[in-house]
């Protein structure tokens, strides 16, 4: 039998061939796959955490439309004499309705409430708003069915009979809301709520009917697109770009890898080539290896993302309070990012299948590397992409809340990231400019990375990345933190309580409330007895008072104004933080713990009705200048005493006796620290909050805000991990292309201490030059968003996080050059020959 010919006119050898050069790539890849072990690892752990990431960034807030059920319009209407002609009007105009009535009912002895709601569960349009757990739905007059938080606060099981409003009615089942697990209601058949003080209307309007022209229930009427948030940077934006930007970092990785291997199958290429193979096959050979890293990769990671998402969704569900699919996935992200995955590691071994094919087939059968060719590229473009990119994030940081610039910051984002990737070769070429005089041990790495810098350029621009995404982290975190003014951190420490009095609004934690009508404590001393009796529950005898006087600071320039509270300084509270009378100036009229902020002109000190002694939300408008005298106080003398607490619902600022005289205020309770010698536990705090409720009063606790150091610390550590990781399998994939070059060191007399500083060195350069680059990067990303910036300008840039900076340009590579030090000066195993791959 004869072979069949291959497709007459095809110069390549046409599919045939392809066919036959794929497979060969496949059996090569089966066979090789531990030498692209930590490609394919970064592929399975970005994949991972990019479906993870993407599930609970796009689950974690409510559903879309969550209220609406299948509804596209919903109408809220109040209760009252006229809600039978509104739902009748309703009726009349858009045909089918599902009518949700509710009645709100305060728990005995808790300023909670629970909603008596009357459904129908097979209504037209509200049934994903309501899902059965156990036992069944009420049906007739005398049957309620009710969440399990309602279950537990009553002690309800099923078949109970529940008196309830001067009615028994029978518990025939739990019931929750599938869209808010906090939505506390039991449920009753339709019509058997008698007063309901609110009732949603659920609809759609006829195609072409518009809802705003329904008589006079059009201003009670929203539709679905109105509430649905139109924000262009929505978690799947957001992920999809940090996935992008991921996968472009594991694409300069890459390339590395696939040009070692490429190198270490130079003789079957070389072969390939003599029995006839063309360029585009053998490119082919290096860019099918590519692919199938690719897919292999992205499929083994969206398996292992899939199942860490299963395992974590129960634990989602109950922190973000709502039912969640197991394949309620945002399948918009995770596609494209596997296809991202495939075509970065195709584009990362196209420049090696390109390299390979200018190598003559003499050359490669001889196993000999082509010399490296010099390639003179000039730094301009990269320093005028810096400049346009600053240009926009000036743009986007000048149009900083008038909802405007998020275009502007995606793409500038975008050319300054172009920008490293095309300044990094350059930098090698300084570097190895800058090390002509130095001992050869220095000498020849440096010489190196620059002869080789179209591959040694893609290590130092995933360097640069990294360092440049934790610096800039690094730097816009201490700008944020460092601002005096509009303060930011922890609510208040781990082993602290705040009760406050019902007439006070709270703090921005996670307890405070309003007033309850039905507290109990209704004068100050039992409120702070109330105080005690929490701080006695928790082991505690420490209990301050904090004093209001109606006062408050105001900065009256552009930029941020002033937020939190104001206290009292009470000798109470002065000796409790261990403040002496001799450490307060006699003449100051606010202390602080706040640095810097005594220095600040501009200040201004707000009472008589003006300041009411909570602070504002750090945004306002800059105020009038010099204020009216008997309303407030220009320019009041602040001192900074480091003894108070710094959280920022905490008396981190207080105005002294001698401001509350001279000014003549009045002060009044408006709430208790209390300091546990413990942390209290999750019981302790519920308690605690029961105990307040009883009395009308509310507990504010430590919040998830994290502090300025925690956030700076887990950023170092993430970009000095990453580049050292990447720096460890560059130097890897260097040794393996260089074992020539360190077979004839070895055979002149190079000693192990010799070969150790020729890995120090090439570790210490890399490490150094993204450092710099990275760093750089990150500065001129935020003083271009700074510049123009009229909440935070250029002088929120002048707290500096040094010490975080150290640990990156010097820390890191000097940590680079020990490791390679310590892992390297082992001899080759074999000198005289060049080992057969």
């Amino acid at each position: 039998m004869r072979e069949r010919p291959a497709e007459a006119g095809a110069a390549n050898g046409g599919v045939p061939a392809r066919r036959a050069v794929i497979r060969w790539s496949w059996r090569m890849f089966r066979r090789e796959w531990r030498q692209q072990m930590l490609v394919l690892a970064l592929i399975v752990v970005a994949l991972a955490a990019t479906v993870v990431g993407a599930a609970v960034a796009t689950n974690t807030p409510p559903p879309a439309g969550a209220g609406f059920g299948t509804a596209q319009e919903m109408a809220t209407l109040p209760g009252g004499p006229h809600l039978a002609g509104q739902i009748a009007v309703l009726q009349q105009n858009v045909g089918p309705v599902d009518v949700i009535e509710n009645q709100t009912v305060a728990i005995p002895g808790s300023i909670n409430t629970y909603d008596l709601r009357a459904q129908d569960p097979h209504g037209a349009f509200g049934q994903q708003m309501l899902s059965l757990v156990s036992g069944h739905y009420p049906a007739g007059p005398g049957q309620v069915a009710v969440t399990q938080g309602v279950a537990t606060t009553f002690s309800l099981r099923i078949g109970d009979r529940w008196h309830q409003g001067g009615q028994v009615r029978q518990v025939t089942g739990i019931v929750q809301n599938p869209q808010s697990l906090l939505d506390e209601f039991a449920l009753v058949a339709p019509g058997q709520v008698s007063k309901p003080s609110q009732v949603t209307v659920l609809f759609t309007a006829p195609r072409g009917h518009n809802p705003a022209s329904i008589g006079s229930v059009s201003h009670y009427v929203v539709t679905r697109q109105d509430a649905a948030a139109n924000n262009p940077l929505n978690p799947e934006t957001i992920v999809l770009a940090l996935a992008t930007v991921g996968m472009l970092l594991i694409a300069l990785v890459a390339v590395g890898g696939f040009t070692v291997l490429a190198q270490r199958r130079l003789r079957s290429l070389g072969m390939l080539g003599a029995l006839g193979a063309t360029d585009r096959n053998i490119r082919l050979v290096v860019r099918a290896n590519g692919v199938l890293v690719g897919i292999v990769g992205a499929v083994v990671g969206a398996v292992l993302g899939l199942a860490v998402w299963l395992a974590y969704r129960p634990r989602l569900e109950s922190s973000a309070h709502h039912l969640i699919g197991p394949f309620q996935l945002p399948w918009i992200v995770i596609g494209p990012a596997i296809a991202l995955a495939v075509v970065a590691t195709y584009f990362a071994a196209s420049r090696p299948a390109r390299s390979i094919t200018r190598i003559p087939i003499v050359a490669a059968l001889s196993g000999r590397p082509a010399p490296p060719k010099q390639v003179h590229r000039s730094a301009v473009p990269g320093v005028v992409l810096f400049v346009v990119a600053a240009a926009l994030l000036s743009y986007s940081g000048s149009s900083n809340g008038n909802g405007g610039g998020a275009l502007e910051l995606i793409l500038g984002i975008v050319l300054l990231i172009v920008a490293i990737i095309l300044l990094a070769p350059f930098c090698l070429v300084i570097l190895g400019r800058l090390g002509r005089r130095a001992p050869i041990a220095i000498r020849l790495p440096l010489r190196d990375l620059a002869r080789y810098r179209a591959r040694s350029g893609s290590a130092l621009s995933a360097i640069s990345l990294g360092v440049f995404i934790a610096a800039l982290v690094c730097v816009l975190t201490a700008q944020r933190y460092g601002n005096v003014l509009d303060y930011a951190g922890p609510n208040v420490a781990s082993n602290q309580i705040i009760v406050y009095t019902p007439d006070h609004g709270g703090g921005p934690g996670n307890g405070p409330g309003g007033s309850s009508p039905s507290g109990t404590a209704t004068t100050p001393q039992a409120q702070a007895a109330v105080a005690q009796n929490i701080a006695r529950a928790l082991g505690s005898n420490t209990v301050i008072e904090l004093d209001q006087a109606g006062a408050s600071l105001q900065h009256a320039a552009a930029g941020r104004s002033w937020s939190g509270p104001v206290y009292v300084a009470t000798p109470q509270l002065l000796q409790a933080f261990g403040i002496k009378a001799s450490d307060v100036n006699p003449n100051a009229d606010v202390l602080t713990m706040r640095p810097g902020l005594s220095g600040l002109s501009q200040m201004q000190l707000v009472y008589g009705g003006k300041g009411n002694g909570s602070g504002g939300n750090g945004n306002g408008p800059p105020t009038s200048w010099p204020c009216p005298k008997g309303q407030c106080l220009a320019n009041p003398v602040i001192q900074e005493v480091g003894a108070l607490p710094s959280g920022t619902s905490g008396p981190n600022t207080v105005i002294t006796e001698h401001a509350i005289h001279t000014l003549g205020l009045q002060t009044s309770a408006s709430g208790w620290l209390i300091q546990a010698p413990h942390p209290p536990t999750a019981a302790q705090i519920t308690d605690a909050r029961l105990t307040a409720s009883a009395a009308g009063m509310t507990i504010e606790t430590k919040s998830s805000t994290p502090s300025s150091a925690e956030i700076l610390n887990y950023a170092t550590a993430f970009g000095i991990a990453l580049a050292l990781g990447i720096l460890a399998m560059t130097i890897g994939l260097i040794r393996s292309e260089t074992a020539r070059d360190l077979r004839t060191l070895t055979a002149t007399g190079a000693s192990s201490f010799t070969r150790r500083e020729l890995t120090a060195a090439t570790a210490f350069a890399l490490a150094l030059a993204g450092a710099v680059l990275g760093t750089v990067a990150a500065y001129v990303a935020a003083i271009g968003y700074a510049w123009d910036n009229p909440l935070d300008g250029l002088s929120g840039l002048s707290s500096v996080p040094a010490r975080q900076l150290l640990f990156i340009c010097v820390g890191m590579p000097v940590v680079a050059a020990a490791v390679g030090w310590l892992l390297a000066g082992r001899e080759p195993s074999v000198i005289s020959r060049q080992p057969l791959e």
